[in-house]
Order: C-alpha cells, then sequence, then structure tokens
C-alpha cells in the first residue's frame, strides 16, 4: 500500500520536480497527481468505483499505458476521459512503493526534457530507488 507520501517522496528526489499540493512536475509539465473523480467518471464506473487515493500517472505512450492496464488491473485503471491520453489512474491502496517508485519514475522520464532525462538515466543505470 502506497501513499502520498511516498509519491512526494519518490517525486522530490527526481531532479528539478516541483510539488504544488499534490502535482508534481518538471520543469512546468505535470507528472503525476491526485485525481479526484468526476460525476462522469463515478457514473462510468459505476460499481468499481474504488475507495482510497487515486494518482494520475503519465506513461508517455499509449502503449505504455496499455501495458500497465493489461499487466495489473487490480492497480491501474481508465475512465473515459483518459481514452486516447497517455496516462492511467492508479489505487494508491493497492500498489507497493517499489512499484510505484518504477511508476512515477517513468512518468518522469516521459515527461521531463530529454537532457535531463538522459543525464539522470546516466547517472541512475539502475533506475530510482525506493524511499
Amino acid at each position: 500500500m502506497a501513499t502520498f507520501e511516498d509519491v512526494a517522496a519518490i517525486a522530490s528526489a527526481l531532479p528539478e520536480t516541483t510539488q504544488d499540493g499534490l502535482v508534481w512536475s518538471v520543469r512546468g509539465k505535470v507528472v503525476v497527481k491526485e485525481r479526484r473523480l468526476r460525476p462522469a467518471d463515478l457514473k462510468a464506473l459505476g460499481d468499481a468505483v474504488p475507495e482510497g487515493p487515486i494518482l494520475m500517472v503519465h506513461t508517455g505512450t499509449l502503449d505504455a499505458k496499455d501495458e500497465l492496464l493489461a499487466r495489473r488491473p487490480d492497480a491501474y485503471f481508465v475512465t473515459p476521459h483518459f481514452n486516447g491520453y497517455p496516462a492511467v489512474l492508479v489505487r494508491l491502496d493497492d500498489i507497493d512503493v517499489d512499484e510505484l517508485t518504477d511508476a512515477v519514475a517513468e512518468a518522469w522520464l516521459a515527461t521531463a526534457p530529454k537532457t535531463l532525462a538522459t543525464q539522470w538515466l546516466d547517472e541512475h543505470p539502475d533506475g530510482p530507488e525506493s524511499p
């Protein structure tokens, strides 16, 4: 089970990431953020409305999005609002900190400027460490 405190620790360890409430960005582009379900989301999800905190995570590509949704439908989901958009919603109650670390780092890599992402990857060839 992960929390927004875990999200903050993971995201703040990535270069040039800023936090504004429960939104984490790199150079003005949102990487991850809290995503409260809207009335249209609730209607679309019906009985499948999750309880607990939800994080929106950029996936970079629709293929990466589809991979996450297929691999862990218990943790990752979308609403019609996200059709055609490279992002997933994450049930923080259903993901551990290690998997969250990977998801946030991948979102950061997909959002950060290429030179910054390449520099970070060169310095962290094994990827991020969990907090």
